[in-house]
């Protein structure tokens, strides 16, 4: 069950000039880790500040994989999990053609066999210098052969880092669970949806790789809309809805959306947002929508529907606030959630 000795981490969304207050703020609060998203800024570089500021483990939920080379990914790691003290995850996710090709400048594939490639690389270079083993990666995306002394940084003092990957759909989730360390569970979801898709996809993933449910961590991320009062819920409530309108206009976010009935309103959003209608996307998220795809209430209530909403699934839950919110407010949930 969701509680107590269950680590719990929250989302550390400020400017790059607050990083170290929100995070030590965080970690008096009692949180167990912060995360970045990729969003308008670098995942990387406010994990830095945190990991040197706290205790707190820190990691990208999600960094984009495909705008950066698994040599890349592996550099930025093996030096996060030096600073933190072995505290670093790193969590790779894809993102769809559009953004990789017309925002990043960058070529697409099909990303399960191009994701699935990445991490053998990133792992065969951690091989490489940790174990002193021969880098020799030579894949149809990715081909890694050549690693000399002076580029080598050795072994990680704190241990090799944990690669896990963001995932929705049955083959990703396959994938995270059959290759890589571990997976982010996706924020946009239905209790019905991890239930019915996302809790069998696991078990096939671990059945085909031959892996036992403890080889893996598993991370719950959930959207959360919670307030004290009726000023603090409007603020929630129109931040929650912008975001689960633009995660709703995705079509790779659909099936949520058609496990609940509602795959009716991903065409009619997706049509908006290439309109630029962003702001009136939200009037097609309802209350019932917002209170199944995301979280919602005061803060004990959240508490009791994360409990209902995981159980006993997760090793870590991540605390996703779109919007502006003070610590105190986040801390007020996890003071709940551990009651």
């Amino acid at each position: 069950m969701v509680g107590r000795l269950l680590p719990v981490d929250t989302h550390l969304a400020v400017p790059i000039e607050g990083v170290a207050s929100r995070a030590r703020q965080f970690e008096e609060a009692g949180f167990d880790g912060v995360f970045t998203f990729e969003g308008p800024d670098d995942p990387f570089l406010p994990l830095a500040v945190a990991a040197s500021c706290t205790d707190l483990a820190i990691y990208p939920n999600v960094a984009l994989a495909f705008p950066r080379s698994p040599l890349t990914h592996a550099y930025q790691a093996w030096h996060l999990q030096r600073l933190s003290g072995g505290r670093f995850i790193l969590g790779l996710g894809t993102q769809v053609k559009a953004n990789i090709e017309r925002r990043y400048g960058m070529p697409f594939s099909p990303p399960v066999g191009r994701l699935e490639e990445m991490v053998l690389a990133i792992k065969a270079i951690f091989r490489a210098w940790h174990d002193g083993e021969r880098l020799s990666f030579e894949g149809e995306h990715y081909r890694h052969t050549l690693m000399q002394p002076t580029f080598n940084p050795g072994p990680n003092p704190h241990g090799v880092p944990p690669v896990l990957l963001g995932a929705l759909g049955p083959r990703m989730t396959e994938l995270a669970v059959g290759v890589a360390d571990g997976l982010f569970l996706h924020p946009f979801n239905t209790a019905r949806h991890i239930n019915e898709h996302s809790l069998p996809a696991i078990e096939t993933g671990l059945a085909k790789a031959g892996r036992k449910r403890a080889d893996i961590t598993l991370v719950c991320d959930v959207i959360v809309a919670t307030g004290r009062d009726e000023r603090e819920l409007a603020i929630a409530d129109d931040g929650t809805r912008r975001l689960l309108s633009f995660y709703a206009s995705t079509p790779a976010y659909r099936p949520p959306l058609d496990t609940e009935g509602w795959g009716d309103v991903q065409p009619e959003l997706n049509r908006m947002s290439k309109e630029g209608r962003w702001g009136e996307m939200t009037a097609l998220i309802d209350d019932e929508m917002l209170r199944t795809l995301a979280v919602r209430g005061h803060p004990k209530e959240i508490a009791d529907q994360v409990r209902a909403r995981f159980g006993e699934v997760p090793d870590r839950v991540a605390f996703y606030l779109p919007y502006q919110f003070e610590p105190d407010l986040a801390a007020e949930v996890l003071d709940a959630l551990r009651a």
